[in-house]
């Protein structure tokens, strides 16, 4: 099935790699997994840190919120363009670039005297990111037919992802305790080089035939400004707000760009999108739910870190310890999904990870300044993750429903983007309506440690409120999507 208005009968060729890769796709897939889970720790390993960053390095907070930003910007904004490059000049390639760019880019970061250049270091790392997800991703979906064998490898990767999420917290607060905070950095480097010789050893070349003949530059560039400077924008709301002219000027730039971009793509001959994919019902809703998804999913990280720490007075390695259940449930949650997706339909699967996900964020919503672990965060973090683990799966299938090999860059990309968009729209709205609504609670408390304790709690409350929202919008668009139904022998139909 080819995608309309896509190049006519577009063509996957195989480049036989030098030397030969062996050909056993669970080796593959671990592979790539491993690949896949440098990109998702740096997300969130350097949240514990950032105390011990901002004192070794002299700075100042208004800079230090930028070595995570700069990351997960650029990593955001670039994934499209690297999905096509994958596409166009072949994935393991651009596979085996971006583990060179990260590991490079690792190195200087672990070896920072200053801001400048430790946060131009995590904008590269977002780079080689940008270049590794899409291409891991696609090489995935490639490797592994689509029906019950992709749906077991996507419920890996799935799995791999909220573990990672997880783990980068954890690991984030056992090496700044243990060697020091540049640890985090420094033991990407030694991975991603081997990783990088390894790659022809284990994975076969592939890329879409026709799409090396010509390569979109005018669009990669209107959409990779667009997305930049989007995903940048959401960031700075919390601290300037929504309606600062800063905020409003940048959006309104970020409009031009796409308009421009659109009409680009409408005009070009390989265009970097062809928008007919968007007329493809369950992978344009699969995007939406994954924004609205991560949404709640970065929120529920970025608030509970700061619950446990600051009202619940948890150290840095304990609150990233206290993330662990949350990441070995996610796995079970992920783990039943890949089975119960070839025995019923993927929608009423999809629904349930959402309704847990909403549970959890409501009792998260619920939890009082003086909760206990067991009694009261534990149930929450459990809830919430079975219920992340169990969306993953169908969301990943669904965003890949239907997608030729040729496009499997593009549809990478384009779920990438739609979770790292999702992230930080989640964590701009949540904090400009939380801390709206409290502003000026701590200073009403009269420096009473007790009240000061509310006063936060209920900043709190906000945030994981607005995160049970957008589980909710995640869920009213999953309720329009078509019954996809697979088995243990049939692929999930095209929509």
């Amino acid at each position: 099935m080819s995608i309309p208005g896509s190049l006519s009968s577009p063509r996957e060729i195989s480049v036989a790699p030098e030397p030969r890769a062996v050909r056993r796709p669970g080796l593959i897939l671990a592979f790539l997994c491993v690949a896949g889970l440098m990109t998702f720790l740096d997300v969130t390993v350097v949240n514990v840190a950032l105390p011990s960053i901002e004192e070794s390095l002299h700075i100042s907070e208004s800079y230090l919120q930028y070595v995570v930003t700069g990351y997960g910007t650029v990593l955001g904004g670039f994934l499209l363009l690297g999905g096509r490059l994958a596409d166009t000049f072949g994935r393991r390639r651009m596979l085996r670039t971006g583990l060179i760019v990260f590991a490079v880019a690792s190195l200087l970061a672990g070896i920072a005297q200053g801001a400048t250049m430790l946060i131009t270091a995590r904008a590269v790392q977002g780079l080689g990111a940008a270049f590794i997800a899409p291409a891991a991703l696609s090489l995935l979906t490639n490797t592994f037919a689509e029906g019950s064998e992709r749906n077991k490898a996507l419920g890996v990767w799935g799995a791999m992802g909220g573990l990672a999420s997880v783990a980068g917290v954890i690991l984030g607060g056992l090496f700044t305790e243990g060697p020091g905070w540049r640890w985090i950095f420094f033991i990407n480097v030694p991975i991603g080089l081997a990783a990088a010789f390894a790659a022809p050893f284990v994975l076969p070349e592939s890329r879409s035939e026709e799409r090396r003949k010509s390569f979109d530059a005018a669009g990669a560039i209107l959409l990779t400004a667009t997305l930049v400077l989007t995903i940048y924008t959401l960031g700075q709301t919390i601290d300037v707000g929504w309606l600062s002219t800063r905020t409003l000027g940048s959006l309104a730039v970020a409009a031009v760009l796409l308009i421009a971009f659109l009409m680009v793509e409408q005009r070009a001959q390989s265009p970097l999108i062809p928008l007919s994919i968007f007329r493809r019902r369950v992978l344009t809703m699969a995007n939406i739910v994954a924004v609205l998804l991560f949404g709640t999913l970065v929120t529920l990280f970025f608030f509970a870190s700061l619950f446990m720490q600051m009202v619940l007075g948890y150290s840095p390695i304990r609150a990233g310890l206290a993330y662990a259940p949350l990441a070995l449930i996610t796995a079970v949650g992920a783990g039943v999904a890949s089975k119960l997706i070839t025995r019923i339909a993927a929608k009423p699967v999809l629904l349930t990870g959402l309704a847990l996900t909403f549970i959890g964020m409501l009792m998260l919503w619920r939890l009082p300044s003086d909760s206990t672990y067991v009694s009261h965060v534990l149930p929450a973090f459990l809830v919430v993750g079975l219920g992340l683990g169990i969306s993953f799966v169908p969301l990943q299938i669904a965003a890949f429903t239907g997608v030729e090999k040729s496009e499997s860059g593009l549809a990478a990309g384009l779920i990438g983007t739609s979770q790292e968009a999702g992230g930080a729209l989640g964590v701009a709205v949540a904090a400009t309506i939380a801390f709206s609504a409290t502003r000026g609670l701590e200073k009403w408390a009269h420096g009473d440690p007790d009240l000061i304790r509310e006063a936060r709690t209920s900043v709190f409350h906000h945030a994981f409120v607005v995160g049970a929202w957008f589980a909710v919008g995640a869920i009213v668009i999953a309720l329009l999507l078509p019954m996809m139904r697979t088995s243990e022998h049939d692929g999930i139909p095209g929509a």
